[in-house]
């Protein structure tokens, strides 16, 4: 499983003109489901979501959570995060999950994301979105399941 996470000031994601998810200070996670990826992975990239200390203490120093700042999350499905650019043209997507097991381990990322405690906005799975966001820092991440230590 993969995330790209951005520490925002603000994040919304937009369905046919109607604004379906929208947050202040915290992250907007793109996540991207990988075929091999299991609930596991599900749990990894929650717990490490959560457990990210990146907002600045007094000092200026990253050392704070969502939760030590009242943040919130929006988490938008990201298949193309498995896009293969290495060869051609188009990126293949062959490594990406099938929808319906994509779609499942979507839900139990933000299931386990809300299970902590943190309030939890979505974009809508296979569809079109429009996602603004206003980066703080800019700071971003990349997470991936497989990538482990």
């Amino acid at each position: 499983m993969r995330a790209v996470i951005q520490r925002v000031r603000q994040a919304s994601v937009t369905v046919d003109k109607e604004i379906i998810g929208k947050i202040g200070t915290g992250f907007l996670v793109l996540l991207g489901v990988g075929e091999n990826d299991t609930e596991s992975d599900a749990n990894w990239i929650a717990a490490r979501i959560d457990g990210l200390r990146v907002f600045e203490d007094g000092d200026g120093r990253m050392n704070l959570s969502l939760a030590d700042v009242g943040g919130s999350v929006l988490v938008v499905s990201q298949f193309t995060l498995y896009g293969d650019c290495r060869k051609g043209r188009r990126p293949s997507f062959v490594d990406a999950a099938r929808p319906e097991k994509a779609n499942a381990l979507y839900e139990s990322v933000v299931a386990e994301l809300r299970g902590k405690g943190l309030t939890v906005e979505t974009g809508r799975f296979q569809t079109h979105m429009d996602v603004e966001l206003l980066n703080d820092g800019p700071v971003t991440l990349l997470l991936d399941s497989q990538k482990t230590f």
